[in-house]
Formats: structure tokens, sequence, C-alpha cells
């Protein structure tokens, strides 16, 4: 038995997984203690309003809310209003605009033909090779399902700039769902529920935190030494930072924005990918776009430029490769024997998550830690029983994003 300074909660992370999870702990009366580095709430989905033209800003880049989990639709949609919104991604390839997902009307455009979907079909079929039976890399899966052409017009220096190394030494299953669609839908994404919030993400996180349980800490780095004081830690910082990079640092991508103003509307679209590897940028996006009830006359665009993480960028995308899978393990391994730590998010889990899978975990975590007898009944003075760690989601290869809106 472990005798604790405290029954309070410590969450690290202001963004979706440590906002959900303090939530849920605090209204089934634990009081909560959440901590940030940054200067605000809501992580890499904060949003704000540009003062100059109105428009609501996706500060690190666009997050397109969509999903088939009906419970997680619901739980956000308590906190904000949802507005519909589909999200229709162009591309820009040796000077001419098509349609991504690849699709019906990409394919008759790109080839300059009239095919109906059965002909589509066909014909692409006869541009694959066929001679790829069983695809290792992501040039070999897209070369085995779309053929030469397509791939190098959309695919190939996209890849290259997003990755920063050739598609021919990145594992297929990066693209192992290629979106290839034999009709004219455009939509980029398929869930059910797909939409906006009204006055943006932040004011959602900020609404999730409203509760007199929870006492939020920005610009203030938690140590891991802190942890003595609390009951337990949720930690959605990056796996590797907690352990202070013992085995060397993860592998990450991260993104520079380049922001510019336009008094108009500058490319008609939310997201205009860029495919050709003399682009720098691999995308440009428009952000009034991303609220089509609003009507604002100016305009703030992003050129997004992907790099290699340093030690003082922000981590976006986590590249597991085979050495960082052998670094992952090593991590994991220590994060099994914190026995009141809980690892949860994108880089706690260092995975790539769409926010209805982060929500839906940080709930499915929070549920976890009330089953057990001694966190249903929050009270400093009792002694806890020795928790075991939850169990970390398995080391698997995401769909990471290609091309895609976070």
């Amino acid at each position: 038995m472990i005798k604790l300074k405290s029954g309070k909660i410590a969450v690290v992370g202001a963004g979706l997984s440590g906002a959900v999870i303090g939530r849920e702990l605090a209204e089934a009366g634990h009081e909560v203690e959440v901590f940030d580095t940054r200067d605000h709430i809501a992580g890499n989905c904060h949003t704000e309003r540009d003062r100059e033209t109105g428009v609501t800003v996706h500060v690190y880049g666009p997050h397109i809310f969509h999903t088939d989990d009906r419970e997680v639709w619901d739980y956000v949609n308590r906190f904000e209003q949802f507005m519909p919104y589909k999200n229709r991604v162009k591309t820009t390839s040796n000077g001419q605009v098509y349609s991504l997902p690849i699709n019906l009307h990409t394919i008759n455009q790109f080839f300059g033909k009239a095919l109906r979907p059965d002909e589509a079909r066909a014909f692409i079929e006869e541009l694959s090779d066929t001679t790829i039976a069983d695809p290792k890399t992501f040039e070999e899966q897209a070369l085995r399902f779309i053929g030469r052409e397509l791939y190098q017009a959309f695919f190939e220096g996209y890849t290259k700039k997003q990755w920063g190394c050739s598609p021919a030494e990145l594992p297929a299953s990066i693209l192992k769902r290629l979106p290839v669609r034999f009709n004219y839908d455009d939509n980029y994404f398929f869930h059910t529920y797909q939409g906006m919030p009204e006055n943006g993400y932040t004011e959602m996180v900020g609404r999730i935190l409203d509760h007199p349980n929870i006492t939020v800490h920005l610009q203030t780095r938690f140590h891991r030494d802190w942890g003595g004081d609390f009951a337990h830690t949720f930690y959605s910082g990056p796996l590797d930072g907690y352990f202070d990079y013992e085995y060397g640092r993860l592998g990450y991508r991260t993104l520079d924005f380049e922001r510019f103003t336009y008094e108009g509307d500058y490319q008609g679209c939310a997201v205009m990918n860029y495919g050709d590897a003399s682009v720098p940028y691999t995308r440009i996006t428009e952000h009034k776009h991303f609220s089509p009830w609003e009507k604002h006359s100016g305009s703030v665009c992003y050129r997004e430029y992907a790099r290699a993480c340093g030690p003082d960028d922000i981590p976006y995308y986590p590249i597991r490769l085979v050495e960082d899978k052998a670094q992952l393990a090593q991590y994991l391994a220590r994060a099994a024997q914190e026995p009141f730590v809980t690892f949860v998010g994108r880089l706690g889990t260092y995975r790539y998550l769409d926010m209805d899978v982060t929500i839906r975990e940080a709930l499915d975590a929070a549920r976890l830690f009330l089953s057990v007898p001694a966190a249903r009944a929050p009270d400093p003075k009792r002694q806890a029983p020795f928790l075991k760690p939850f169990e970390l989601p398995p080391v698997i290869d995401t769909n990471l994003p290609y091309p895609r809106a976070r």
C-alpha cells in the first residue's frame, strides 16, 4: 500500500485528451490540475479570431472533425454547436487543378476522357502494375493500385516534401488504403458525422475545462517528480520527453506556416495541395473557407512546409520507421513501470490520431480509471492500491495523413 500525498489528479496537456479526461474525472468528484507549457488551451487544434479580417484561424493548421462514433459526436456538440462542413480538397499538378481524393472526375480530367465508373475501374486496372503482388513500400503500393502517371502527378512529389525522403523508403502501410473513387463524390472524408465548431475549437475546449473541480495552469511545464504529489497522472506530452529522452528522441515531422492575408478570395477552396516537387510547400490553406457560414471580405492563408522536427519544434507527425519503433519499444517498457501514470493522446502514445479517436480514447481512459474502486471515491486521506498502468494501445502502423487535413 502506498500513502498518497494528495487526492488530486494531474493532467498534463490542455488539448483534447487532457480536457476530456479532466472533465470526466471532475464530474466524478475528483480535483484535477491541468498543466500546459503553452499560453493557451486546445493544443494543436487551437483557433483564434484574426483581428484584421475577423476570420477564425486554425493556428497550427486545419483540423476538420469527422467521425462515425455517435457518442463522440454528441459529446463535442454538448460543448459547442458543430456546423455542417464537407472537406473538398483540390490539388495543383503540372499547372492544372484536380479534385482529391482521386475520383471519376479526376481520372477523366487527367486523361482527357469521359469514362463511366465501370470503364474507369477497368482503365485504372490496366494502368496499375500487377507484377507487384505484395507491395512493401509506399511507392510500390501506389504503382500497384493506380499506376505510374497518377502516382507521379499526385503522390510522388507531395510525399518527398511531406516526409523528407523518397516514397521508396517509406512503408506501404502509410498508403494502406489508397483513396480512389469511381464516382464523382469529392467529399474527402466518408464518415457519417462531419463538421466544424461554430466558434472554433478553443471555445469548445474552454467549455470542457470549465468545471469548478478543474484548475488550469498555462505556461507551466510539468516535471516528472511532481507526480508524487498526485494520486494519478494522465500524461499527453511527448512519451520520450517524459523520460528525458533517455533512449534518444523519437522521430517526428514538423510544420512551418507562412501566413499571408488577401483581400477577397485567394483560391476558392479551403485546401489546395501542390503535388509538384518543384513547389517547396505542400499546400495552401485558406481559413475563411473552414467557416462557410461566415462572410469575410479579407482572407487569411497559410503556406505549409514540412521538415524534420528539431528539439525546439512542435512535433506533428510520428514517423514510426524501423529505428523509431526500436526506441518506442524501450519507452513503452519504461512506461509500463510507471504505476500511477497513464500515457494518452497523440504524443503520449506516439501515434497519429484523428480528433474523434483522441476523444474516444480519452473517454475510455477516464472510465477505466473510474472503474477502480479507489478512484470512484476520491479521498486524500485514504490509501490507494498500487494501480497497474493502463494498457497502452498496440504499436501499429497508422494510416498517416496522405495528403489530408488533420
